[in-house]
């Protein structure tokens, strides 16, 4: 037999039920711009029925309704496909951060440009070949090359500055990351916590999955989630947290890389001090960043070992206007007295003034530059790279060596360099060749030599070296613009069902406020029948 209240308690029952949705609608407003927020709904049920006899026969009525739940509107597939996007997203934005970097190192359509100023030097050779007498024209060489020297030497100090930006970053990610696995690790606690009694822990794990989306930006992730709620990371075979212990991704102490002036950084995983490889994502993007810069320095250190060596080598093939006070005489084959001042050859026309430069090929795969015997390498090839003092002192102009000469066999069959006149320029003009001409078409005296920029002009090394930057740079960011599209799309599936709908929420707003309403009235109206039946009825004959 049912209780004569039993009504009441339905109704209530009722009212409670609306209410909490209210309360879920309100939690789900006021969190529609919360990052990371899944929109939430009340999960109702049916209490138990109670039985009631009629006659013969059994029946279930009901006693109202109850909450079942509170869930979160999540799609793990999504989820899971968006933090595998996000990876790329990173990487690729990393990448195309650092392009864009060193197109601004290397911006040609700047007057003071690597490319211009080299344009200028190449372009002082070409008018010292015509007025090689001429002071001015000359000293004009001289300081395009000092120019030119120097804007390669800032050039390079840019892209070790860049290097050193990127491992700042580097190092910020890595603090980045830990600190995200520690919240993981203590959400993961909390979370199996809360729902060990069987509620469910929704503004908590709505809070860890944003810190996998952070974390699927940085490096790859796997998430594997346990039967007791808690989450397991994996970045590339490292397990980093397993549910509430983790691993610390450690930075090492600075090395000193002489190679290319800088110090370099590697990533370890602390606790078991084994490499740690991101293998994707923004932080992969930043190291692979640091390789690329260093190509660029490699380059760059290609060209001051071309101008070290080979440039060098056809300046002191030529002849200066610096008489060394000495008469040459000879009787040529012809019977004829050659008689001449005798001239100093040039010397180097970048380093140092007795220095031998060579350029190393005893090892295909450790190409590099000697001094004196002694090996240089990249950013110490191109502190190398300084014009002569000599050139820059008082008349030092007299010693550039812009004159060629003929050779004349005496009559004991013995060769003579004797230079040609003072206003010839023929030597400036092979020095010249090197700049736009390939190897074959360069002067005997360098062209059967191997040159630190291969075969090509030194114009085509660096234009080859240019392009090929402005087009990883152009394909970097067609691959940014076409992953920003994905996540586009990926971000609005996962809103379609975790996003708040406002339309939805007042449409749910409106529903439970009616449903209240109602509630409330079948309340009353039952409360008004229970006042007339305990007040109104027997008090017959009073």
């Amino acid at each position: 037999m049912l209780s004569t209240f039993h009504g009441l308690n339905t109704m209530v029952s009722g009212i409670q039920n609306n209410r909490v949705g209210l309360n879920t609608v309100g939690h789900n407003i006021s969190n529609s711009s919360s990052e990371g927020y899944s929109r939430q709904q009340v999960n109702s049920v049916a209490t138990r029925s109670q039985t009631i006899w009629s006659y013969s026969r059994a029946n279930q009525i009901g006693s109202g309704v109850g909450v079942y739940g509170i869930s979160r509107a999540r799609d793990i597939y999504a989820d899971r496909q968006y933090w595998k996007e996000n990876t790329t997203d990173g990487y690729y934005n990393a990448k195309a951060k650092n392009y864009s970097k060193l197109e601004t190192i290397f911006n040609d359509s700047d007057d003071n440009s690597l490319q211009a100023s080299m344009e200028k030097f190449y372009q002082a050779w070409v008018d010292c070949s015509t007025t090689a007498s001429t002071a001015s024209s000359r000293q004009n060489v001289i300081n395009a090359g000092y120019n030119f020297a120097e804007t390669l030497n800032a050039t390079a100090t840019q892209v070790q500055a860049q290097i050193e930006s990127v491992y700042d970053e580097i190092i910020l990610s890595v603090d980045n990351i830990n600190s995200m696995t520690d919240r993981v690790t203590v959400l993961n606690g909390q979370i199996m916590e809360m729902e060990a009694n069987g509620s469910s822990a929704n503004d908590l794990r709505d809070q860890r999955d944003l810190l996998v989306d952070q974390l699927s930006k940085i490096m790859h992730i796997s998430v594997n989630e346990t039967p007791n709620g808690m989450y397991n990371l994996v970045c590339n075979g490292t397990t980093l947290v397993n549910g509430t212990s983790k691993v610390t991704i450690a930075v090492s102490k600075p090395i000193n890389n002489e190679v290319y002036g800088i110090s370099d950084y590697t990533l370890n995983i602390k606790e078991s001090d084994i490499p740690f490889n991101p293998g994707n994502g923004e932080l992969y993007g930043q190291l692979q960043s640091v390789l690329e810069d260093k190509q660029y320095i490699d380059r760059l250190a290609n060209m001051a070992g071309f101008l070290l060596t080979t440039l060098n080598a056809q300046h002191k093939d030529g002849y200066t206007l610096a008489k060394t006070g000495n008469q040459v005489s000879f009787t040529n084959q012809a019977g004829q007295e050659v008689t001449y001042d005798e001239v100093k050859k040039g010397n180097n026309f970048y380093g140092e003034t007795d220095a031998v430069y060579l350029w190393d090929t005893t090892n295909p795969d450790d190409l590099h530059m000697t001094k004196n015997g002694v090996a240089k390498r990249g950013i110490q090839i191109i502190k190398e790279l300084t014009i002569n003092q000599d050139l820059t002192a008082t008349d030092g102009h007299n010693l550039l060596a812009t004159r060629g000469y003929e050779t004349v066999k005496d009559n004991t069959g013995t060769e003579h360099e004797v230079p040609n006149g003072v206003a010839d320029g023929s030597n400036a003009v092979w020095v010249s060749t090197l700049f736009n001409c390939v190897k074959g078409n360069t002067s005997p005296t360098v062209n059967t030599t191997t040159r630190a920029i291969g075969d090509e002009s030194f114009y085509s090394y660096y234009n080859t070296s240019m392009t090929t930057l402005g087009s990883a740079t152009e394909n970097m960011n067609n691959k940014v613009e076409f992953q920003s599209d994905l996540m586009t799309q990926i971000t609005n599936l996962r809103e379609s069902t975790s996003g708040v709908n406002w339309d939805e929420e007042l449409t749910n707003m409106i529903t439970f406020q009616q449903g209240y309403a109602a509630c409330s009235r079948c309340l009353t109206t039952m409360d008004e029948m229970l006042d007339k039946l305990i007040n109104s009825t027997g008090v017959v004959g009073r």
